[in-house]
């Protein structure tokens, strides 16, 4: 977990209830550069020396990497595309080619908020989202990898929320490019970071079999169990490899778990199933294994309309 402990940032490793804080200055990010080895030996480090100990309750806590290089988004979980898509297209079902390739998009790395922060609406957003996710982190680089290649670069994961801003979304998308301001506002991670060793008794499939739940104002939105990946992170990692480079530090999403936004309850049931998310609204996510992220969303001050923005200019 990283933390804001007397004003500093502070890497900590977990032991029970409480957690034991690395050296100042050095960062998850750091260890990833340096490798898995790095890694694991600055936890057992850690928890040999027992340095300080803090208890979570009470601390600000950070996203696991609070600017990661780089953020890439995934659909994996069919029944969410099954849900999702009938917003745009009642009668339409899953493309034939999400099942051809894992396809992402990049996010927006500045936009990265802590498990415990308040979220903003962004500027006139009127059909605010969620998104339950959870994001595979790699310790090394490649490419062109195989997906067994992949798999062994993965250091760790943790939950992902990928906020979307629905009726920006879906007016972008209708010009075959984005989503870009639709979803770059805020992404909250965290707030652990777990080790593939640590999951590694609930593997089932292209993942692991670990409940998922998404809450609204504790009232439960939507369930799913992680396995029900239809591809596997390595498969994801290795098709993001193609012909380019993946390095440490780099997040990939797993795309929104079955159940977990209020599109695809939209798309399923229609737009009176659930009202987009308000000021005062809290949002839950759980993962067994990976902890509890809690938010509460929060109005903005909205920046002044730029006509010069929003006006194409024709060629003379």
């Amino acid at each position: 977990m990283t933390v804001l402990h007397n004003g500093i940032e502070r890497l900590t490793v977990a032991a029970g209830d409480k957690v034991y804080t690395l050296p100042e200055g050095v960062t998850l990010l750091g260890l990833l550069q340096e490798g898995g080895v790095a890694l694991r030996r600055a936890g057992e480090d850690a928890l040999t020396r027992l340095d300080e100990e803090l208890a979570v309750e009470g601390l600000e806590v950070l996203a696991p990497i609070p600017t990661p290089p780089t953020v890439r988004d995934y659909m994996t979980f069919e029944q969410h595309v099954q849900g999702a898509i009938r917003l745009a297209d009642p009668e339409a079902g899953v493309p034939e080619r999400w099942y051809a390739a894992p396809i992402f998009y990049f996010t927006n790395p500045y936009a990265t908020l802590g498990a415990y922060d308040d979220v903003q609406i962004p500027p006139g957003e009127t059909m605010f989202d969620f998104e339950l996710e959870v994001a595979a982190v790699i310790g090394g680089a490649g490419r062109d990898l195989s997906v067994a290649e992949a798999e062994e670069l993965i250091a760790g994961y943790m939950i992902l929320n990928d906020w979307s801003a629905r009726s920006v979304q879906f007016k972008e998308m209708t010009v075959r490019l984005g989503p870009s301001k639709g979803k770059d506002s805020a992404t909250t991670m965290g707030p652990w970071f777990v080790t593939p060793d640590e999951l590694e008794p609930f593997r089932r499939g292209n993942a692991f079999n670990l409940p998922m739940r998404a809450y609204v104002n504790d009232e439960l939105i939507g369930s799913d169990t992680w396995s029900n990946m239809a591809f596997s992170y390595g498969q994801m990692i290795a098709y993001a490899s193609r012909g380019t480079e993946v390095r440490p530090g780099d997040v990939f999403g797993s795309g929104t778990a079955g159940g977990g936004c209020l599109a695809e309850a939209w798309g399923n049931e229609g737009l009176e199933a659930h009202s987009p998310l308000k000021p005062g609204d809290v949002v839950t996510l759980e993962v067994t294994g990976l902890g509890t992220q809690r938010s509460t969303v929060v109005d903005r001050y909205q920046p002044a309309q730029d006509a010069d923005i929003y006006q194409a200019r024709t060629p003379a």
